[in-house]
């Protein structure tokens, strides 16, 4: 399973230790709970020249959810996995909802100052927010990683495919064209194009082939904007047909598709404008930054036969990937973004007027809005116990969300913090272990 992270009682970093070792440190009073999430302990002594072993950080950015794991290089060994998934789309949603408020209200002419010129411009080479928390999500789980564990390099998915080689196979050599590297960024790049299912039946977990609209014979090309998936049979019913003789009877669909052909990968984009900035933002941690394309990465995972996962992906970026990756009994880290609370100070009705009142205290009996507490209810109608988010009220019952639901109305005396609010919200599924080998 995954290595608890240790360290001293100055607070630097030692090698993680496997959990059984950390529960009998724990047992013995060496070491108390640091963190919760990551599981932290922190010893009661000062440890004299400790021999670290270095590791190694592996990111796979990704749009929705990006993948870390640390690996040992020299043992071959995930020490820790996690997932973490972002809310750009959330942001860029409530973004939307503001902008249609704001736009309502100036439509009524209600406002009593002139309107101003434009004299907001963003900053030279900023991202917008949604885009921006993407790589604030990367870059503040390599630090807490940093500084509870001796991290030495850091490896990035850089690219998600090889552009230039997908357009133009001869760029550095016919080598390279004909390579097996080149036919993985090919094949990445068309299942996510059109996801990972056949263009003509719309078939999902079968075998997929890549299919040229127009066909070889008929002058077509191997570019990546005329080549499609196909199951088997459709792919053989095809044959040398063109794509309008073959869809002559289902019109919408061959509208469709052929719209399809030339519509971009969203996902991709918004990885691709977010992978430089957040390289130099890792750069500037003043560590050695290695860089890898998609398909590298999905060649080095198929190789050392690891099923598709996002923490697998990051365990294989990059050519420092070892011959052989041991993530036996790894259980990765579920890590959702949620933000730190927001900046409006009341609700608004549909119109866009206030209809609560302004924010009262930040924190009610040492709690805030975002804790995680277990609530011990020992007597009453609510009787149980209750771990989850809490939403604090001024009078002193708080509202708990568990993974069950909302329960409301518990009292303060009743609960207990767990970890203190820090924008995220953690989840250990068991189902998603990595079984262990035979």
């Amino acid at each position: 399973m995954s290595q608890v992270f240790v360290l001293d009682t100055n607070k630097q970093p030692l090698n993680p230790v496997h959990p059984g070792c950390a529960r009998l440190l724990l047992k013995q009073g060496k070491a108390a709970v640091y963190r919760r999430y990551p599981f932290t302990l922190i010893l009661k002594r000062t440890v004299e020249r400790p021999e670290l072993q270095p590791l190694r950080v592996k990111i796979d950015p990704g749009s929705q959810t990006t993948g870390l794991a640390l690996v040992n290089d020299a043992s071959e060994e995930v020490v820790w996995a996690a997932e973490v998934r972002h809310r750009g789309g959330q942001i860029k949603r409530a973004l939307d909802k503001r902008r249609a408020a704001r736009r309502s209200r100036r439509q009524r002419k209600t406002r009593y100052r002139p309107p101003r010129f434009r004299n907001r411009r963003p900053r030279t080479g900023a991202l917008p927010p949604s885009l921006e928390s993407r790589v604030c999500n990367a870059l503040t789980w390599v630090r807490r990683l940093m500084r509870l564990c001796p991290v030495t390099a850091i490896s990035l998915e850089l690219v998600r495919f090889d552009t230039q080689a997908l357009q133009n196979p001869q760029i550095e050599g016919l080598e390279y064209q004909q390579g097996t590297l080149w036919g993985y960024e090919v094949r990445e790049y068309v299942l996510l194009k059109w996801n990972h299912q056949c263009a003509y039946c719309d078939a999902r977990a079968v075998p997929l082939e890549l299919d040229h609209v127009q066909p070889r014979a008929k002058g077509g090309s191997n570019r990546v904007s005329n080549l499609t998936l196909a199951c088997t049979s459709c792919n053989q019913r095809k044959g040398n047909q063109d794509v309008r003789d073959f869809l002559k009877g289902q019109p919408e669909r061959l509208a469709r598709l052929l719209g399809h052909l030339k519509a971009p990968l969203k996902d991709a984009a918004a990885v691709n404008m977010t992978r430089w900035a957040l390289y130099e933002r890792l750069s500037a941690l003043g560590l050695r930054v290695e860089g890898g394309s998609g398909g590298l990465t999905k060649y080095n995972r198929v190789r050392r036969g690891l099923p598709k996962w996002h923490w697998l992906d990051a365990a294989c970026v990059g050519r420092s990937t070892p011959s052989a990756v041991d993530v036996r009994g790894i259980v990765p880290l579920q890590i959702t973004a949620t933000g730190q609370g927001s900046r409006q100070m009341c609700r608004m009705d549909t119109y866009g007027f206030p209809r609560t009142g302004p924010k009262q205290h930040k924190r009610v009996q040492g709690f805030q809005t975002g804790d995680l507490v277990r609530a011990v209810v020992t007597s009453g109608t609510k009787q149980g116990t209750y771990v989850g988010k809490v939403a604090i009220r001024s009078r002193g019952t708080f509202n708990i969300t568990t993974a069950h639901g909302v329960v409301t109305d518990i009292h303060h005396r009743w609960c207990r913090l767990e970890a203190r609010a820090d924008g995220y919200t953690y989840q250990q599924r068991k189902e998603a272990a990595f079984p262990p080998s035979v």
